[in-house]
């Protein structure tokens, strides 16, 4: 139940016990947000855990985006997740689960390659309890010069956890925040990794370096670049930090920094399948999840249920993901399916339930599920919303093809206030769970081999064309309306129609966001340029009438390690969509000399891009194809001797026309310009520049 009603605006040193706020903070989420005029700023968030002595204990009590589970899983970094006016930062806090030896939680977060917390704006920490009611937010104010900034610390009091506001920014970066707290940045990361036959196998502990005795509070080894760049060309399994070793010479020059060697082997699978023994292409691979026999739709939410909830209960590492925001626990999950319920004279058969047991207590999930692009009945989520609320459940999770947007829920449910149980009501889109399935398998890894394989054939399954799991496949109603009344401009601002169009885009953005993040491996989140505080509804609404005014729909996304925001124009008059990219060009030499060098990285790029030179004053200069500046790229030199600072380059096909993602669908035409963007061009301009990050000094 949340106590306070409103959210606690704190101050600068202020603190507040969690008890007296909500009495549901045994699992809570911190949010670290900031937005930027540009929408590309950014920053890291880091977690130290540390004992009485106010130093970190181990190698785990350290949490970062190389290593982001500590405290056996009580602490989680759950990625970036976008806001109406940038992005938010979430961690996952099982307070009941933090071991007893730890007192206090630091939360903080830093910036790399120069960047400082000035060029951010609205920085602000949130706490929501574990049904998801905002309790605490935190402004930071004068944070101008540093790059890293300690928001806040959960401490423990008598026996119940409190949270400070702390805001204090550190010049030296997270390297002179690290060192206050035992933590010594490692400059001897950048030796070369040991050969395969001294790697450590699985439930090895880690090999220590030779070292000189060690002081009481002992130190943990951080790779150089979590203190101060970071190494976007990296391998992309997580690894958690290596073993003690001596302290660096504080007077010794860098030297490059590499991610910290895993002290566990984690299982990856290989994109390419091995050579198959098969007689012809025709015989299939026998599936732990067949898929051929589904035939109706009830069949493919049954089984998709089970399938999913079976992983999820199989590999601790994909449920944990999956829930950790929604405020579960960490601890043993069990997952069941067509549970009998009673409510009323009818029982009430939900698709699943998901339960969690931590040190004797359990939490609860009631699950809905829809495939097929079936939408979410709200007499059905209203009636497990009641049933949860009697049964002293903690959630209901609604799982369907819907993307959820921010201010904009799927279902709308009544709350009882009289009640003093709150459920909370979350919502995951099938696109969500393949991403953190691909995350897991293909980049980051999983516990051993077995939970890689289940990993695979779930997302073998959930892929297929009869799963019915594909994720937001439809722009509406609305969709074919909105094109013809553009095309005849009979489409008035206002218009209803207009705004369930914007929406319906808005979730097309999303998922294409997941889509290509769970393939690159990298973060990619939409970009949303909006003033401060604004409310999403006002926003959208906004973007409405833009679309009946001009009758463009325009969208950015900001690929991690990529210079620059990748945008997507989709011009409803003209039936084209229009991917392209600003790269600055910030190289010293003649403008002639940049230009050559730019076509140069362009070398495997489509003869049909486009390059506009950007120039002094936000303007643009010359432009011409590809094909035709190869052999002529004076052409696009400015001849009267402005200054460039970049290039736009640019992509157009055509758009579909239907409102679904078949062949000649609007939704599938976006992916496929986007994709053949990213590949043909992203992929060319971005190795120089993830090179030229990783070879920054670490503060």
């Amino acid at each position: 139940m949340h106590l306070g009603g409103l959210v606690h605006e704190m101050v600068k040193g202020a603190n507040v016990g969690l008890t007296a706020l909500s009495e549901n903070v045994g699992s809570v989420v911190v949010g670290l947000g900031w937005s930027s005029a540009t929408g590309e700023g950014d920053a890291d968030v880091s977690v130290l855990l540390l004992d009485g002595d106010g130093k970190v204990r181990s190698d785990d009590d350290f949490c970062f985006y190389n290593n982001p589970v500590a405290g056996g899983g009580s602490v989680q970094l759950l990625g970036k997740t976008p806001t109406a006016d940038g992005s938010e930062d979430r961690i996952s806090f099982d307070l009941d689960a933090v071991p007893q030896e730890v007192d206090k939680v630091v939360v903080a977060a830093s910036r790399y390659g120069g960047s400082r917390f000035g060029e951010l704006h609205d920085l602000r920490l949130t706490l929501a309890d574990g049904a998801g009611d905002g309790l605490v937010r935190f402004a930071v104010e004068e944070a101008d010069e540093v790059s890293a900034v300690i928001f806040g610390e959960l401490y423990r009091r008598s026996g119940e956890w409190k949270f400070r506001a702390v805001g204090q920014g550190y010049a030296s970066g997270l390297a002179g925040l690290a060192t206050d707290y035992g933590v010594d940045i490692d400059d001897d990361a950048a030796e070369e990794a040991p050969e395969p036959e001294q790697e450590q196998e699985p439930g090895q502990e880690p090999a220590e370096a030779e070292a000189p005795p060690q002081p009481a509070a002992p130190a943990t080894r951080v790779p150089a670049q979590a203190a101060g760049a970071r190494a976007d060309d990296a391998p992309t399994a997580p690894a958690p930090a290596p073993a003690l070793a001596p302290a660096p010479d504080p007077v010794a020059a860098p030297k490059p920094a590499r991610r910290p060697r895993t002290a566990k082997k984690k299982v990856t699978l290989p994109r390419t399948t091995r050579k198959s023994l098969a007689d012809n292409e025709s015989w299939h691979s026998a599936r732990l999840f067949p898929v051929s026999a589904l035939k109706s739709d009830r069949e493919r939410e049954t089984r998709a249920t089970s399938v999913v909830l079976a992983v999820m209960a199989q590999v601790p590492e994909f449920g944990r993901r999956l829930t950790a925001g929604f405020g579960a626990p960490a601890g043993r999950m069990e997952t069941y399916t067509e549970v009998t319920l009673p409510h009323g004279e009818s029982p009430r058969r939900p698709d699943g339930v998901i339960r969690v047991e931590r040190a004797g207590k359990l939490w609860t999930a009631l699950v809905e599920t829809k495939t097929n692009g079936n939408a979410l009945k709200p007499d059905q989520v209203q009636a497990y919303m009641d049933i949860a609320a009697r049964r002293g459940y903690e959630a209901v999770i609604t799982l369907s093809n819907d993307v959820a947007l921010e201010g904009s829920p799927l279902v709308d449910v009544r709350i009882d206030g009289r009640r003093k149980h709150k459920v909370a009501l979350w919502h995951l889109s099938w696109a969500e769970v393949v991403h953190q399935a691909q995350m897991l398998i293909r980049h980051e890894g999983v516990g051993n081999a077995v939970h890689a394989w289940l990993l695979q054939e779930l997302l073998h399954y959930l892929q297929h064309e009869n799963s019915g799991c594909h994720g937001f496949q439809n722009m509406g109603a609305a969709w074919v309306p909105v094109r013809r009344g553009i095309d005849d401009e009979t489409l008035c601002q206002g218009d209803a129609r207009a705004l369930e169009v914007i929406e319906n885009w808005e979730r097309l953005v999303r998922q294409v966001c997941l889509r290509l993040g769970g393939e690159l491996g990298q973060k990619v989140l939409p970009v949303q340029r909006t003033r401060r505080g604004s409310d999403p509804r006002a926003r959208r609404t906004e973007l409405a009438d833009h679309l009946c005014e001009q009758g463009r729909l325009n969208a950015e996304i900001r690929i991690e390690g990529t210079p620059g925001v990748l945008a997507i124009t989709a011009d409803l008059r003209t039936g084209k969509l229009r991917t392209s990219i600003e790269i600055p060009s910030a190289e010293p030499g003649y403008p002639l000399s940049r230009v050559k060098r730019l076509i140069r990285r362009l070398a495997e790029a489509p003869a049909d891009l486009h390059i506009e030179t950007l120039v002094d004053g936000e303007g643009t200069g010359p432009r011409g194809t590809l094909e035709r500046l190869r052999p002529e790229p004076a052409d696009i030199v400015p001849k009267d001797g402005a200054q460039i600072t970049g290039f736009r380059l640019s992509l157009f096909k055509g758009m579909g026309n239907g409102r679904g993602s078949a062949e000649t669908g609007f939704i599938r035409s976006v992916d496929e310009a986007v994709d053949r963007f990213h590949a043909q061009v992203v992929a060319q301009v971005e190795a120089p520049a993830r090179r030229s990050r990783s070879e920054e000094p670490a503060g």
